[in-house]
Parts: structure tokens; C-alpha cells; sequence
């Protein structure tokens, strides 16, 4: 889910890379010094800028030089920097997709072995932060950073109109359809001209129908996975709601990026919005009194009725992620392997994640969250994620670029009713593990 990340990562406002430090950039900096890549997004630069001076301060022979990079700029100079082998010691990224492209080219650093001799630096994440950092059973990325989950957010008061609760299984979902639209309230808001919206609904539905095993067979390449009888009961589910009018009239038109979507959910217009974490602190921004008021509410997504996923599993953004190239030095590798026991998320990092409203990925963290202003909906947001059973990566960070551009344009033509549900397996499974 680039976009989403992108809201509240990867909006970067540097022209170019922006040495941090200063010094080489390639993996050959010298022994002992390592070098390090990432976004240039604030608050989020600032706290990754601060935790390698912080590293830097403690190790004087052995210093993380940091460069950092907008968002388009940043994947494009990875790749070439990989493709020529002057890559960062330091990888930053999302996972998924992407970190499988770099293991397949035997250009990241399987961390398996080390995590196992330093179960202290696996065990104080949250255990499902790792499924987007594990190729083919190993671990080629430490997690890192804030998670980002998908929520099901509500207008109290548009309930309140209908007399009605909050949706508790999918049939409540469907039956509150045509109470709300009866009242001239639209079910659910969507910016759905923006593709990936859409794809938030697939993503649980495929969960709660099948079970993570279902996206999972599509992630592991098997052949026609996308045609699983479970697949093709989401794919149904979800056409289902849009013939019902249970999105905005014109959602196709509508994008997220200038938050149009939650407009309509904080004045009533839609009752519902399946959205990421982020647009909280948006939504409060630009509410008026619609967070602090007490109008907003939020849940998990719903079990679907003898649907085999565990209604505690989430989908979303599980966590942002450090590799080590395998290039780098011997003495580059254990500055970066320091580096991730020390310094990422230490005591001081996380306090910096939570103060800009964030929730690390660190078992604990709850407990910072209790003396800030959103102290309830922070704790609502650590639970989902350290709770979840399984918490799935956003599909377009965990297949490859060409297949998840492909995945977004049959998503946007199911939910327009342009293709079917058996056209859209076909559609994807002709690009399985491409």
C-alpha cells in the first residue's frame, strides 16, 4: 500500500539525497563505517536521523553515515545502487515484494541466524511485524519503525439517526445498506478513483473468507491460486456491496489523496470508512469537533459469517523494515547488525514514535501511550496490532511492482463492474510470480 504509506512516510519534501552525515555513500566506506539509505519525510527523518547520531555519539570508530531520499527518487536509486553494487549497508524499505526481488538476487543478508543467537532484539517486536520481513521461512529484515493498520472507522451520529449499532459480522453489514441509504446517509465512503482504497476490502475479505493462507498462496506463486473457490467468494462479496449501493454514489471519482473521502465520513454524508490508521490525525485536523467530540468510532473488520480467518488478524502496514547488503564488509555488517540491537527503537525512538502519535511495533509500547491526548484510540491501535494474529502486509507492497500494478487495475474494473470476479482470477493469475 504505497499511497498510505506514503501519507504518513513517504510525502517527502527534500528535492534530492541529503547526505545526513556526510561521507561516502557506497558500500566500501572504510572499515567499520557503514552507510544507510532512507526517506525524507519529517517527523519520520528526524527520529531515524536522530537515532544514527545517537549510534554515531556511542561509536566513534564505527559511524553510520545516513542519506536521504523522497519517496520515487529513493526506490529508483536503490535499484540502480544494487544493480551496480554500491548499494547502503543500510537498506530501508517495506518489505514484501521488494525485499523478495533483493533476496532473489542474493543481494540482501539472511538475518536468521543472527536473530536466533539475539532473541532478546526479535522478541520485544511484535511477532507479526515479521511475515513481510520472511522469504521462504527466513528473515531477511529487521521491522522497524510504527505500524499501520486498517481500521473500520464509523460516524456515531450517522448511527444514531437509524437507530442502529455498529456492524458486527458481514450479514450486519449488509443489512445496515439499505437502512442507511433509505435515510439518505451513504453506507461507506471510498476515494475510490485512487485504486488502492479498494483494494483495503479485498484484502480483509480475502482474510475473513479464507484465511491469510489465501493471499498467502498467491504471494508463494501457486499456480491459479487466485481462482480458490474462497478467492472467488470475496471477489463475489465485495461486487455484492457495490450492486447494493453500499458506497458513495460517484466513489470512482473520488481520491484519497486530497481526503475527500474522510470529509464525507466526519460530516455525515457516509456512515462508514475502511481506512489506515493514518487518517486519524487528519480527520482530527480537519474534523472540527469530529475526533475530539467524541462522534468518531472504530473497529476491527468483522468475521464474515463461516469464514475461517481469526477476526483478531489485520491488514495494513505491519511495520517499515532494515535489511544489510550482502556486499557490505564483514566490519560494515556488524556496525549494521549494532546498529539494529542499540539503536532501532531504543527507549529514546519509540518515545520520539509516540510523540508524534505513532505506535511503534515494540511489545510494551502501551504503556507510553497512556499519558497522550489519544491515549484511547493509541491503545486501540497497539491492540489491533500486537493482537493480531496475522497481520497482512497491503498487497501492492507484497507482490512485485509490475504485479501489483496489474492487481490495482483489475480491483479498480471489479469494483466499477466492468470485469467479473472469475475475468479478475484470470486477469491475476496470468501474472502470478511475475
Amino acid at each position: 500500500m504505497s499511497v498510505p504509506i506514503g501519507a504518513a512516510l513517504a510525502s517527502c519534501g527534500s528535492a534530492g539525497p541529503t547526505p545526513a552525515g556526510g561521507g561516502a555513500t557506497g558500500a566500501a566506506a572504510g572499515s567499520g563505517a557503514a552507510t544507510y539509505w532512507f526517506l525524507s519525510t519529517q517527523p519520520q527523518e528526524g527520529i531515524r536521523k536522530a537515532s544514527v547520531d545517537r549510534f554515531n555519539a556511542a561509536n566513534p570508530n564505527a559511524k553510520i553515515t545516513a542519506t536521504t531520499f523522497q519517496n520515487d527518487a529513493f526506490k529508483t536509486k536503490i535499484k540502480t545502487a544494487l544493480g551496480a553494487g554500491q548499494a547502503p549497508t543500510i537498506i530501508w524499505g517495506w518489505g514484501g515484494g521488494g525485499l523478495r526481488t533483493y533476496v532473489q538476487a542474493s543481494q540482501v543478508e539472511d538475518l536468521t541466524p543472527w536473530l536466533d543467537q539475539n532473541p532478546a532484539v526479535k522478541n520485544r517486536l511484535f511477532p507479526s511485524s515479521f511475515g513481510a520481513a520472511t522469504i521462504d521461512g527466513k528473515i531477511y529484515a529487521l521491522p522497524c519503525e510504527a505500524v499501520q493498520p486498517v481500521v473500520l472507522f464509523y460516524n456515531k451520529t450517522c448511527f444514531e439517526k437509524i437507530g442502529a449499532e455498529p456492524p458486527t459480522s458481514w450479514s450486519d453489514i449488509m443489512a445496515l445498506v439499505p437502512k442507511f441509504n433509505a435515510a439518505g446517509i451513504a453506507p461507506f465512503s471510498l476515494g475510490g478513483q485512487s485504486r488502492w482504497t479498494n483494494m483495503m476490502w479485498l484484502e480483509f475479505l480475502f482474510d475473513r473468507v479464507g484465511g491469510p493462507e489465501l493471499f498467502q498462496a498467491v504471494f508463494d506463486a501457486q499456480k491459479d491460486a487466485w481462482s480458490n473457490p474462497a478467492a472467488l467468494d470475496a471477489l463475489t462479496k465485495v461486487q455484492d456491496l457495490v450492486k447494493a449501493d453500499g458506497f458513495i454514489k460517484g466513489f470512482s471519482s473520488i481520491t484519497a489523496d486530497s481526503n475527500a473521502d474522510q470529509a464525507l465520513l466526519y460530516t455525515g454524508k457516509a456512515a462508514m470508512m475502511l481506512h489506515g490508521v493514518w487518517t486519524y490525525g487528519s480527520m482530527a485536523l480537519d474534523g472540527g469537533d469530529f475526533v475530539s467530540g467524541g462522534h468518531l468510532g472504530y473497529m476491527n473488520f468483522p468475521p464474515v459469517d463461516g469464514g475461517k480467518g481469526d477476526p483478531s488478524n489485520t491488514v495494513g502496514n505491519p511495520g517499515q523494515y532494515l535489511s544489510i547488503y550482502s556486499k557490505a564488509t564483514p566490519e560494515q555488517k556488524e556496525t549494521a547488525k549494532k546498529f539494529f540491537a542499540t539503536a532501532v527503537l531504543s527507549d529514546e525512538e519509540v518515545k520520539q514514535w509516540t510523540d508524534t502519535g505513532s505506535v511503534p511495533i515494540v511489545q510494551g509500547a502501551d504503556k507510553l501511550l497512556a499519558s497522550s491526548k489519544d491515549a484511547e484510540w493509541l491503545q486501540f491501535v497497539y491492540g489491533i496490532a500486537s493482537g493480531a494474529k496475522t497481520f497482512g502486509q497491503s498487497w501492492d507492497q507484497a507482490l512485485s511492482p509490475t504485479a501489483a500494478e496489474i492487481l490495482l487495475d483489475n480491483i479498480s474494473q471489479l469494483f466499477q463492474l466492468s470485469i467479473t470476479p472469475e475475468q479478475f482470477a484470470a486477469n491475476m493469475n496470468a501474472v502470478i510470480g511475475k
